[in-house]
Parts: C-alpha cells; sequence; structure tokens
C-alpha cells in the first residue's frame, strides 16, 4: 500500500517509480519519527504571523550529498535527484546501512536571465548526519558527489504544499514584495527546502534567499 501510496505520488511528479525502490521506502517509513535537523543559529525574526514572516540564520560548513539533474520539469529532477539519495541512505553506501534522515533536503535552483523560469539544472542536497560529518560514507551510484559546502547566510520564509515551477516562482515573487529592494541577496540563485516527503500533500517548505558573501 505504501508502495502503491508513493507510485501515485510520483505520477503526479511525471516520473515512474523503480519496484527497487520499495525497500528503501519503507526503511524510510520506519525510521520517519528520527530525522536530524541540519544544524544553524537563528539570527532574527521579522513580521509577526507566520504568512508574513522571515527569518535570517547562518548555518555552518558541512558535508553534503548532492545530485545534479536537468530533467525537463523541476518536480522530475528533485523526484529523480531524492530517490538516488533514499537508497545512499537506506543501503548503498560503503557501510552498507540505514545512514539516518537529516532535514531539511535542499534543491539549488537557479533563475533564467528574464527571471521568468527555473534554469533546467537542479542540485539536490543531503545533510550528512553529525556521526558521518567526518568520515562520509562513500555513494555507489557515481552520480552522487560528497562535497563540503561553505557557511551560508540565508533569509528564509516558510510556504506549503507541493514545490513545481509555478508554486516556487510566486514564492520568490512574494517574498520580493516583503523585502523590498535590497542588494543583500543573491537574485538568480535561490533553496528550497523540503522538510517533509514528498507523499505529505501539505508539507512544509522553505524558500531561502542568499545573503552576499
Amino acid at each position: 500500500r505504501l508502495f502503491a501510496h508513493w507510485e501515485a505520488v510520483a505520477s503526479t511528479h511525471r516520473v515512474s517509480l523503480p519496484p527497487d525502490m520499495a525497500g528503501p521506502i519503507a526503511q524510510m517509513a520506519r525510521h520517519s519519527q528520527a530525522r536530524e535537523p541540519v544544524p544553524y543559529e537563528s539570527l532574527s525574526h521579522h513580521g509577526k504571523c507566520e504568512e508574513a514572516a522571515y527569518e535570517e540564520r547562518q548555518y555552518p560548513a558541512g558535508k553534503w550529498a548532492c545530485v545534479t539533474k536537468g530533467e525537463p520539469m523541476y518536480e522530475q529532477s528533485i523526484s529523480m535527484s531524492f530517490m538516488k539519495l533514499m537508497r545512499y541512505i537506506c543501503k548503498e553506501n560503503s557501510v552498507g546501512c540505514y545512514l539516518g534522515m537529516t532535514i531539511p533536503v535542499l534543491s539549488e535552483i537557479h533563475l533564467t536571465k528574464d527571471e521568468t523560469k527555473l534554469e533546467r539544472e537542479v542540485v539536490t542536497a543531503y545533510y550528512l548526519p553529525g556521526e558521518f560529518q567526518q568520515n562520509p560514507p562513500v555513494p555507489m551510484d557515481p552520480e552522487i558527489h560528497i562535497t563540503e559546502r561553505a557557511p551560508l547566510r540565508v533569509i528564509t520564509r516558510v510556504f506549503y504544499g507541493m514545490t513545481t515551477e509555478e508554486t516556487i516562482l510566486r514564492e520568490i515573487s512574494l517574498f520580493w514584495e516583503l523585502l523590498g529592494s535590497t542588494d543583500t541577496v543573491l537574485r538568480e540563485t535561490y533553496i528550497v527546502a523540503s522538510y517533509e516527503n514528498p507523499s505529505i500533500p501539505q508539507r512544509r517548505n522553505e524558500i531561502w534567499f542568499i545573503c552576499q558573501a
């Protein structure tokens, strides 16, 4: 039943779910309560209600497992990348065991020059749990790269539901309206942070604006 549910979700993202995903899906479901948050320091909060609120945060340097995809649709890229990462997390790694889930999973996106569309290439990133930060297990999949990411300062805002090109562009636009004119953040690169698995319809996400170095 669980596989059929994920299969239905995958079809809304225009991808098919391979039979070998049954194991990772079952394992993720078993461990769904134990999810390690990516460490960060909250620097400031703005706005009184969540609808208008945003937060400035500092994330330390850390090691992430990353997959880059450039499928025709954003949802296809993140779905295919996340399936690869699930296999890595669940067993397909040099220690041969479940590594543990961390949240959020990040998708780094770029806007076209006219800022009306997303570039096709999306980097999906999973933060290595604390116990593996010093010595990350090696992925069996050559498309997964372990990357040391530099410290990151971001301004974040929550939104709920499916993440599609349409919803992301809308959230970026709403956030710019809220912030007003500023040159303290990047205009072409953004991050979508996902806190729940794709099978949850009203899942919690954040849009991250990246502060200039």
